[in-house]
């Protein structure tokens, strides 16, 4: 392999070249967040002399372990809360003014890394002479705590600092991927899950207007995942675990954050994330975006089929319920809503783990992605929405199109042996991750995502509807399962 410089701001890095393809890894584009930096927003990196080596992955965000993440691929190892780093892959650092397409990693927003096997961007830039950038974030605890309103103007938007590290990122690819062969002024963000909730929220902040140019959203959309209520009362009970006075919050800058993974878990495991403070974001960032501050922005936004069925299958509650426990779950899982579910969707139906499975995927993943696709086209936005069908043949295929599937094919990453423990083995899904891909480069490209290998795909409109349903056979259906939306519109009649 050759070695390939290029320039940033900063100091000159040097990255490899793997078959037609040059490769930047672990490249800081903010300074580590740790001593007195931790809880802080992002500051800039320091220069260095000479050429930096940019050929392995930076270390991942600090994290616990999930037997979900590890089952999709995305459980690193070399974990360090030293992690804002990002990985570059182009077909030539050559000015050539490449579209750009940043991934933005999903797990809650407590989990991943951008250097998963998964998001290996080498197939993108071979196949649509386009530029891939994976970044990391800071993650759970170290990004999301809230420390505002406790420690005041020196903490400001603590408890946004993973989302602050992701407009961090997007500035320092304005500034310097164009050495790497990329167009600064034709960006687009991407992402899957917390990294689709990520780009939603990004859509909706000032400070991030102007970094990119289009979006895509699969399997989230924007929402504060914690309100701020609730994030000053976390606050308040991990600094009495870890017993540190309000009057000096400097002494959690001295506590090693393995001691801090261990007191946050008098929390539940997904407890950290995106905070309503009006600071960083907005307490409603999916109302802002109602009101058209995205309106020039063109988005693909969809979900699969069976997104809930992946959180099930690693969650070992189910077999321990019984069924005045089940009904319990059902309340607890959608409240504030659960009188209107109850009224207007299950509509007197047995409750069961199939039930769940059903309604929380369309809680928590279809209707939003609705609504935020009608919000977008009442403002002229050009939205093309999606439905990901394909149903995985792994675990005697019982979790059929399950959350994170599509990833793969996005992609197109299929020849990695890791990724049949996710998709299966069967070859008709070679054709389908081939068409995906090339759906989103051509959006990355043209900001349009029809191609010749696809049934045309019209934008999203409140008359029409039209989405399309990726599987063997891809289809346009207008309006697909209805009677459904039509019920969840009732569940949330009063949400403007």
């Amino acid at each position: 392999m050759s070695e390939i410089l290029a320039k940033t701001r900063f100091g000159m890095v040097q990255g490899s070249r793997e078959g037609e393809i040059c490769v930047w890894k672990g490249i800081p584009y903010a300074a580590p967040p740790i001593h007195s930096l931790r809880f802080r927003p992002p500051q800039e990196p320091d220069s260095w002399a000479g050429v930096r080596a940019a050929k392995e992955f930076g270390p991942a965000p600090v994290q616990s372990e999930s037997p979900a993440m590890k089952f999709l691929g995305d459980s690193p190892a070399n974990k360090d809360e030293d992690c804002l780093y990002l990985n570059i892959w182009s077909p030539g650092a050559d000015h050539k003014r490449r579209p750009v397409m940043v991934w933005i990693h999903g797990g809650s927003f407590m989990y991943g890394s951008g250097s998963s096997h998964l998001y290996d961007g080498k197939s993108f830039a071979e196949q649509g002479d386009v530029v891939i950038v994976t970044i990391n974030y800071r993650l759970g605890v170290f990004g999301f705590l809230h420390l505002s309103d406790i420690g005041g103007e020196a903490y400001q938007g603590s408890g946004n600092c993973g989302l602050l590290d992701q407009v961090a990122a997007l500035k320092w690819v304005k500034e310097n991927i164009e050495d790497f062969g990329g167009d600064p002024h034709n960006v687009t963000i991407f992402g899957e899950s917390a990294g689709a909730v990520s780009v939603g929220n990004l859509l909706s902040m000032p400070n991030a207007k102007g970094l990119f140019h289009k979006a895509i959203l699969q399997s989230g959309t924007a929402r504060c995942k914690v309100a701020v209520e609730k994030a000053n009362e976390m606050t308040e009970q991990l600094l009495s675990e870890l017993q540190v006075d309000h009057n000096d919050l400097s002494a959690l800058e001295k506590i090693p954050a393995e001691t801090i993974l261990q007191a946050i878990k008098i929390f539940p495991r997904t407890a950290f994330g995106p905070v309503g403070a009006g600071i960083t974001i907005s307490p409603q960032p999916e109302k802002v975006l109602e009101e058209g501050f995205a309106s020039d922005i063109p988005v693909i936004v969809g979900t699969n089929m069976d997104e809930s069925l992946l959180f099930t299958q690693f969650d070992p509650i189910w077999e321990q319920l019984d069924q005045r426990k089940v009904k319990t779950m059902f309340e607890l899982s959608f409240q504030p809503f659960w009188k209107n579910v109850s009224q207007y969707v299950l509509q007197d139906r047995e409750l069961s783990k199939t039930l769940y499975e059903e309604v929380m995927t369309h809680y928590v993943f279809t209707i939003p992605a609705i609504f935020f696709s009608e919000s977008q086209a009442k403002h002229g936005a050009p939205v093309w929405m999606y439905r990901f069908d394909y149903e995985s043949k792994v675990f005697n295929g019982k979790l059929k199109a399950f959350h994170a599937l599509e990833i793969p094919f996005v992609w197109n990453n299929l020849v990695n042996s890791e990724t049949e423990k996710m998709t299966g083995n069967d070859p008709h899904r070679y054709k389908l991750a081939e068409q995906m891909q090339h759906a989103w480069i051509a959006f990355a490209h043209h900001g349009d995502p029809n191609i010749a290998k696809l049934p045309d795909w019209p934008k999203y409109d409140l008359e029409d509807r039209s989405t399309m349903l990726f599987n063997t056979k891809n289809k346009v259906v207008n309006d697909p399962d209805r009677q459904n939306r039509l019920k969840w519109e009732q569940v949330f009649q009063n949400r403007k």
